[in-house]
């Protein structure tokens, strides 16, 4: 089986026994990625900001791996109040366009670091 471990300093360390992501074959899975600021180093409160701070997250990891947003095929997100949805899709919307990659969003009662959203991506590797 080909099976790697993705890391990169351009996104959150894991803070806990986990990895970035993992590349099996031709597919890429990160772990969910809060909305740290790798710039400033902050979590990032505001949905807008939070979501874009995820997102570029998720990007990075996908990047290391020889994979992109345009490969994105699955996204799940969790969000801590529900309330945030329309903003934090209006944030999403910027960066996926169709065909939308297949989704889901839920409703968390707490994240690590009583974080707003966290991100998660299964994309096909770059060919």
């Amino acid at each position: 089986m080909d099976y790697s471990t993705i890391n990169t300093k351009k996104a959150p360390a894991a803070i806990g026994p986990y990895s970035q992501g993992v590349k099996i074959g031709n597919t890429v899975y990160t772990s969910g990625q809060l909305p740290i600021n790798m710039a400033t180093g902050k979590l990032e409160s505001d949905i807008c900001k939070a979501t874009e701070a995820s997102i570029q997250n998720c990007k990075q990891i996908l990047k290391q791996a020889g994979s992109s947003l345009n490969c994105v095929v699955k996204t799940q997100i969790f969000l801590r109040d529900m309330n945030d949805f329309a903003a934090m899709n209006e944030v999403y919307s910027k960066y996926f366009t169709q065909p939308y990659p297949a989704r889901s969003c839920v409703q968390v009662a707490m994240l690590p670091k009583n974080a707003v959203v966290e991100i998660e991506m299964v994309a096909a590797a770059n060919a």
